[in-house]
Order: structure tokens, then sequence, then C-alpha cells
């Protein structure tokens, strides 16, 4: 057994009296925080008007919450663990809330609900009130990485925030609602990637209590046998505590936590002490216990406890039903309040010595120590890029030198990981795997040497599963424990888990508006495998629809980056590497491309986020002498839409040479909008120096057009921003295929320069010819030999052609 648990009673011993009522206060207050504007202790008979105008607000899961919490409190106290409590039950808010307050937390946080009858007031109050806190765990709640609105992340959240955290111990409790969510069900694979030797352990809690919103859930309906081999199945050992009497509940809970405390800590001093020998079955609990427990038996002549109606507010109409407000009285009073907090209003000390002291406390848990990341200087992985444009390579491949030195320079302190499904080498980051394995524990009963080149250890620490939900979700929630990281997928399936994107900008977002948050390292998306280049894979993989979702997003937390070479992708990855709080979406791809900045180049560019590529244009007036404004601008946004632009650059300088054509290449996309819509916004002078104020622009960008005209409004004149991008048009093809179906090639290019010019030149109508030949040779020629056109193929950019 663990030192301190051998001291204490055993819990078949124990008295469970005092956490029982400590349960209770928890369950009041969550109770009060439901329903009650005043009279928070019911120092006198319940009113009407004590009653808040609008009932919000889920009790049916948070008795099993607060029947956890405080037994956590319980485990806290007698082993001294540093324990990240993560309530997985969407709307679970209340009941944490209540234990937070309880443990004495809350009033640090937030001194003016202090620890007596007047912070008890307003901590009823603020909840599910204008200006106050919502229903669920979110930024707002002390000790929580978890954002409790969407379900199904909760494991993985727990999962990532103990990689590479020994001494942290996450207690997942996951209700039976969200265990049947893709990602939840996804997320019982982590004991396949847990490594006893380095990371610290999940425990989680499976609390089935039956019901939904307004029926069974599956495994609430399942036996304790087949929930049981379904977690064993997956690597865990659990153990089952079901029951309504709460006495009987409370020693079977606390055996169970005791057990799997000891279980945990002997896993991870036999892998540390003498090695990993295998993956090993983790400790788990499932928690039966009825919906609503403690709550009205019976609403209106209908069953209410144990069932589906217990779920949100179980007395609806307390304010004009009298019988309902005697009812939500004796409730409340069920509890005895009167005995459980003292006339100023405060828990009684012999309930407070239930909390765990200090930093203990779960709502004391945060990142800590955060060490910023040792970034290589760039220097060593830069390309030469000269002759320009005429110098291709795979464009992540440096990258994947700088990630794989990011891990030998954090080798003593872990604090980086790469997560990706599965796709590390395809996406040319494969340089990684010269530092590290990636990380897999063989199955139990069948431990095999790792064979080489697999690649694979329990000590590697790239992290590939094939679920985009589950490389996201592992990499927020080592983000949220301070350390740092970047999940690289194909552009296309970033859109499987577009929704934790936005729930993370959400916590971010909120989270800058707390003091007393720490910052966090951010979340670093890389799209590679883009819809330009997945002419090999076909439609399927065609779409460029993460971008359209972060830019509907705050601003104030997110950005967009497409680098359009591998210098100028190492600049933003350091940039986004060392920032903190921002989702930062890198969209880039992994093929071989022409390389046109150099380091210092595209650093330059990168603080500017835009910049006119002189090399590229011709502003030469007719009469030789440089001209005020070009005749049309040729606006570049990523490396596909950059090739296009300047082959037609190159068109428009050897047809039309007294064309004045300007080329603008934008890297940060947040520089368009107005200052005054992102905080990147680009000032009114830089954007006339870049587009004029009054000249057209031919824009060839890699998402939708839709998302860069929303980008533009609030700019002189946006109609003259004459957009091409990514227009659902797909299939398995030829590179250049892709952009002619889009219309965004270098021929569409062209033409549309030319007829936005606003005026005839010499040599306009030949290109237009030349164009349209072009096209109808290229259509016939992928038909006969399923590849592009020789003139396509070989075609580089050279200076200075007339």
């Amino acid at each position: 057994m663990e030192e301190g648990i051998t001291e204490q009673p055993s819990a078949t011993r124990e008295s469970f009296a005092a956490l029982h009522r400590y349960w209770e206060a928890a369950n009041y207050l969550t109770v009060a925080q439901i329903y009650l504007q005043e009279n928070a202790l019911l120092r006198r008979p319940l009113t009407a008007g004590d009653i808040k105008p609008r009932l919000l607000g889920h009790w049916g899961t948070s008795p099993g919450i607060s029947l956890i919490y405080a037994h956590l409190n319980r485990l806290i106290q007698r082993t001294s663990a540093e324990v990240l409590f993560i309530a997985g039950p969407g709307h679970g808010g209340p009941a944490v809330v209540a234990n937070l307050y309880l443990e004495g937390t809350y009033s640090e946080v937030y001194p003016t609900i202090s620890a007596d009858e007047r912070g008890l007031r307003l901590l009823v109050r603020q909840f599910s009130t204008p200006g106050g806190i919502p229903s669920h765990v979110g930024p707002a709640t002390p000790g929580s990485i978890h954002e409790g609105g969407e379900l199904g992340y909760s494991l993985m959240h727990a999962t990532g925030a103990v990689m590479d955290n020994p001494d942290l111990i996450a207690a997942c409790v996951i209700g039976d609602g969200e265990a049947e969510t893709g990602p939840l069900e996804g997320s019982w694979k982590a004991p396949s990637f847990i490594n006893p030797a380095r990371d610290g352990a999940v425990l989680p809690i499976l609390h089935l209590n039956g019901h939904k919103i307004s029926g069974p859930t599956v495994l609430g309906r399942t036996s304790d046998h087949q929930v049981e081999e379904l977690l064993r199945a997956h690597g865990w050992a659990p153990v089952t505590v079901s029951g309504d009497d709460p006495l009987a509940v409370h020693s079977s809970l606390a055996a169970a936590m005791d057990a799997a405390y000891a279980e945990i800590r002997s896993i991870q001093t036999t892998a540390r002490e003498i090695g990993v020998a295998g993956q090993v079955l983790w400790p788990a609990i499932i928690l039966r216990t009825p919906k609503g427990w403690t709550g009205p038996a019976e609403v209106d002549g209908l069953p209410v406890e144990g069932t589906y109606r217990s779920h949100q507010v179980p007395l609806a109409g307390v304010r004009e039903n009298p019988e309902h407000l005697a009812q939500l009285e004796k409730w409340l009073t069920s509890y005895a309040p009167e005995l459980l907090f003292d006339a100023e209003g405060c828990l009684i000390p012999e309930l407070a010595a239930l909390a765990p002291l200090g930093v203990l406390r779960m709502g004391c848990s945060r990142p800590r120590n955060i060490k910023a990341l040792d970034i290589p200087d760039l220097a060593a992985y830069a390309l030469d890029i000269w002759p320009r444009g005429r110098v291709y390579h795979e464009t992540t491949r440096p990258l994947g030198k700088l990630l794989r030195d990011l891990y030998v320079n954090t080798a003593e302190n872990p604090r980086f990981r790469l997560f990706c499904p599965d796709e590390t080498n395809s996406n040319r980051l494969g340089a990684v795997f010269q530092a590290t394995d990636r990380c897999l524990m063989p199955a139990p009963g069948r431990w095999e040497h790792p064979v080489a080149q697999d690649q694979v250890s329990p000590d590697g620490r790239v992290m590939e599963v094939l679920s985009e939900h589950l490389c996201q979700g592992w990499l927020e929630g080592y983000l949220l424990t301070g350390r740092y990281g970047l999940f690289a997928t194909y552009e296309a399936f970033a859109m499987v888990s577009a929704s934790m994107t936005i729930q993370h900008a959400k916590w971010l977002q909120h989270a800058r508006g707390l003091e007393w948050r720490v910052p966090v390292p951010s979340l670093n998306i890389l799209l590679t495998s883009t819809c330009w280049r997945n002419d090999h894979n076909g439609f399927s993989h065609q779409g460029p629809g993460l971008v359209d979702v972060v830019l509907s997003l705050s601003g104030t937390v997110t950005r967009v980056y497409l680098p359009p070479d591998a210098n100028s992708l190492l600049v933003v990855a350091e940039h986004a590497l060392g920032s903190q709080d921002y989702v930062n979406v890198i969209v880039v791809d992994k093929q071989s491309h022409a390389q046109y900045l150099s380091l210092d180049e595209a650093r330059e560019q990168a603080a500017a986020g835009a910049s006119t590529w002189d090399w590229a244009g011709h502003e030469t007036a007719r009469d030789g002498t440089q001209g005020d404004a070009p005749d049309i601008v040729l606006a570049c946004i990523g490396d596909v839409p950059t090739e296009e632009t300047l082959a037609a650059a190159w068109l428009l300088r050897h047809y039309v040479p007294t064309l004045r054509t300007r080329v603008v290449n934008v890297m940060d996309l947040m520089v368009l909008p107005p200052a005054s819509t992102h905080p990147h916004g680009m000032t009114d002078d830089y954007f006339a120096r870049l587009f004029t104020t009054d000249t057209d622009v031919v824009v060839a960008w890699h998402g939708y057009a839709r998302a860069l005209h929303q980008l533009l409004h609030g700019r002189p004149h946006p109609e003259r921003f004459h957009v091409r991008g990514y227009s659902e048009q797909g299939t398995t093809t030829t590179p250049f295929d892709m952009v002619v179906l889009n219309r965004m090639s270098r021929y569409h290019l062209a033409v549309e320069a030319i007829q936005r010019a606003g005026q005839e030149l010499p040599g306009m109508a030949e290109l237009r010819d030349h164009c349209s030949d072009q096209l109808k040779a290229h259509t016939a020629y992928i038909a006969e030999h399923f590849q592009d056109l020789p003139e396509i193929r070989s075609w580089q950019w050279t200076p200075h052609q007339n």
C-alpha cells in the first residue's frame, strides 16, 4: 500500500458521516444556484420573490459530480496527490462551482464571492444570469482546462494533460450521454499512448445515471459486465460502484479510489525503477447512481429522480406554482443548511477540514513554470533560393528538421510534441524520427520488440493515431497544461475536428479576459496536403474549409498564415511555436514548389504580413518612367496561387509589355481586414501602398472566394477585388487541371487582368487567343497523356522576359 493510506482507517471501517454532509452541502449550493436569487441560506421561509425569473441549469448530473469531487478531496488528503479535475458532463457547472466554493478556491480567485452569507448571496445570483457565469464549466471556472459545453472531449483533454507530466493524475468524469459521442468513444484508446515511466495517469470515472436530456443512454442500459469488458478491451481495469444507498456508495467508492490510486502508483513505480515491460491495465471506475439523486422523487405525479426529467430543472414553475415552491423548499431543507453553515454563512469547520489545503485543492490546478521553447536559429534550415523562383523543394521538409531539433533541445525537460494522424512522413516531417519515435505501448500479452523501420516505441514522443479528434484533443490538453506542440493534418480532414477548433478559440477568447488565467502556448494547426495538390487523392481530399471556420471566430485569438515557400514557413512556424493564447492556422503544401524568398526577405514580409514583389511586377510607364500607380494589381495568397500569379505576370510582361503590373503577396491573411476589425489589419496607408485606392486587383487565393470578400469588407472600393479561388471543382486529375477546373490558372488570371485593366493595349488580343488555345490544348493533352503539358511541367519563373 502507498505511504499515507496505511496510516488511515480502511474504507470499509471508515465513517463517512462527515463526507456525506459535505456532499449534501455541495448539493444544496447546486440547487440554490439554479433556483435562488435571494434567501441563499433559507434564513426565512421561501417566497416566490426569492426565485430567479428564468430558471436555467442542469441538476441531473450534479449530485454525481459532487460525490466524485468529495471523494477525490478525501483521496488527496490521504495521499497529497496532484489531481486535475475534468468534468465531462456538459452542464455540470453548478456542482463544480459549489465544490470550488466549499474548498475555498473560488473566493480566493473571486474575492467578492466571499465565504460568508454575503458571498453566498452573490454566488447564487451570478449563476446563469446576465453578467454572471454560464451553466457549464468554462474558462471562468478555477482549476478547469475543459469547456463543458460541447460533449466528447474530456478524456482526450485529460490524456493530453498527463503527457510529460509525471506527477499528475487527471480525474476525468465522463457522463453516459457524453460516452455516446464519437470522440469520446475513440478516447478510450488512451492506454496505448500513456507511458507510465514518463507520463502521469488518467483516472476515468464513467458516471452512468442512465439518461440523457429526454431518453435513456446506451451504456446506462448496458450490463456492468459488458461495460467492464468494453473498457478492458481498450486497456483499462475497471471496477463498478453502484447503488442508491448513500453510505454504501460512499464506502464502495472510497475503496475503489484507494485501490485505483495504489495501482496507479504501483504501475508508475515499476516502470520508473525497472522499465516498461509492455502496456499495463490502468484503473478506471464505473459509477452507477440515480440521475438527479437526492432531488424530488416525483413532480406533478410523474417520477423525476432516476429519470430524464431530472436532467435540467426538475421544478420548472416555482414562481407561479405554490406547490412547486413548497416542494423546492422541502428539497432545500432536506439538506439541513442550518447544520452545514454557521451564523455568518461560513461552512462549519468540521466540514471545511475535509477539503485539501493550499495548492493541493483541485481549484488551484493551473499551468505552472511554462518555460519557453528554445527554437534553434532558422539559418540552419533555410534554403538557398537563388536563382529566385527556379529552385524547387518540398516546402515542409525544412520544417521537419526544425521540429526534430526541438525534440533534441527539449529532451531533458520534455515540453514539445508533434501530433499527426498517421501522416508525419507523408507530410514531409519525417526528420523528427531522427530524434524520437512514434509513441505506442504494446498491447497486454503481445509484447514484441519494436520493428526498427516502424520507428515505434513506448518512449516515442510523436503522437500518431488515425483520428483528428484525438490528435487535436491531446494537443489541447497538452497546451492547456503549459506545454507546446503542433497538429499537422491533411487540409480537408481538419474539418473533422473543426468544432474543436471553435471551442478552443472560444476558451482562449474568454480566458484572455481573466487576469488570474496564465497564458498558455498557442494551438498551432499545420494544414498541408492541400486542396490544390490533392490531384492524386481526388475530390474527397480537396477542401480548404477550416480557414472559413477560423475567419468567423474572434480576431483577438485567431491567426491564419499562408507562407508561399519553405523559408517563409520556417519564419511563420518560429513565431507560432513561440506565441501564446492564439489559434494559429498555417496553410502550406508539402509537395515540391518553387522557392522565392530568402530568410531575411521572409522575415521582413512576415513582419509586414504582405508586401509588393517588385522583382515580379512591371510598373514602368509606357514613356519609360516609373508610373504613379499600376494599371492592374495581381495579388496572390498561398503557394499554388503564387505560382499561378507569377506565371500570369510573366505572360502579361511577355505579351503586353506596356501594361504596368504590380504583384503583391500576402502571407498573413489577417492583415487584409481593417485594423478596427482585426489586430493584424494593416493601416489604410499601407493598404493603399500595396493595392492603391482605385486600381482593380485580380486575386489568386487559396480558399473559397467568399472568405476573402468577407475580409476585404470595409476597405476602399472592395468591389475592385476580383477573387479567384477554390470553387468546389475537383477530381482525380493532374496538378494543373485543378487550377483550370477552378478557373484560377495563369491563363484565367491573365485574361482577367487585361479585362480589368480598363484599356486596350498592343498584345492583349494575342494574349487572349494564346490563353484560350492553351486551355483547349491542356484539356486535350491530359485526356491523352494523363499528365500536364510539357510547357506547364517545365515552366519556371524567369525575370525580365520580353
